[in-house]
């Protein structure tokens, strides 16, 4: 046999093939550990809040019978990032009761601009320091001057066995005419 009539040698395409082959695991393999840090690093953004969930304030004997509000500092569990702060403040509330067995819990934080609200001397009475809005006891505006532009807001309360009180704490924006979460 002549050497044109010869088949070519298949050792460059089977080396081909094997270079082929070892890039292809080799990417594979290197694909694992990327796609383990990127799910790492977005994990926060990943995980859904829970900054409604019940939190327990204070037990009912503590509140007067007289309706007088009574402020409490809000503790919770938070989440920042990768770290969890154990028993936190996370805000301030005024409960009082309106019956035997019955709560108005309202947040601390002014609805026009975000001060916080002070329960006048005689207690009758709430009012911002930061622009003189005027609330009654019952959260609602006061004085028609008040350039506060809704209630105070209401969060959610109940009392649970034992004479414990739970609250919802939640922040709202301030300055807007309806309450809006902040998330």
């Amino acid at each position: 046999m002549s050497d044109e009539n010869r088949k070519p040698d298949g050792a460059p395409r089977r080396n081909f093939l094997a270079a082929m082959g070892a890039v292809i695991a080799g990417g594979l393999a290197g694909v694992a550990p990327v796609l383990a840090g990127v799910a790492t690093l977005l994990d926060p953004l990943r995980r859904t809040r829970d900054d409604q969930s019940m939190v327990m304030v204070t037990k009912l004997p503590v509140l007067p019978a007289d309706g007088v509000p009574k402020k409490f500092t809000v503790s919770a569990d938070r989440v920042d990032g990768w770290t969890t702060y154990q028993n936190t403040p996370v805000g301030a509330v005024y409960l009082r009761r309106t019956e035997e067995n019955e709560l108005s819990c309202l947040s601390v934080v002014c609805p026009h601009a975000g001060c916080f609200v002070n329960l006048a001397p005689s207690g009758d009475f709430f009012t911002c320091p930061c622009h003189r809005s005027r609330f009654a006891l019952d959260g609602s505006i006061a004085d028609p001057a008040s350039p506060s532009p809704r209630a105070m807001d209401e969060l959610e309360c109940e009392i649970r066995d034992d004479g414990e009180v739970w609250v919802r704490y939640q922040s709202f924006q301030a300055g807007q005419e309806h309450k809006v979460p902040i998330v």
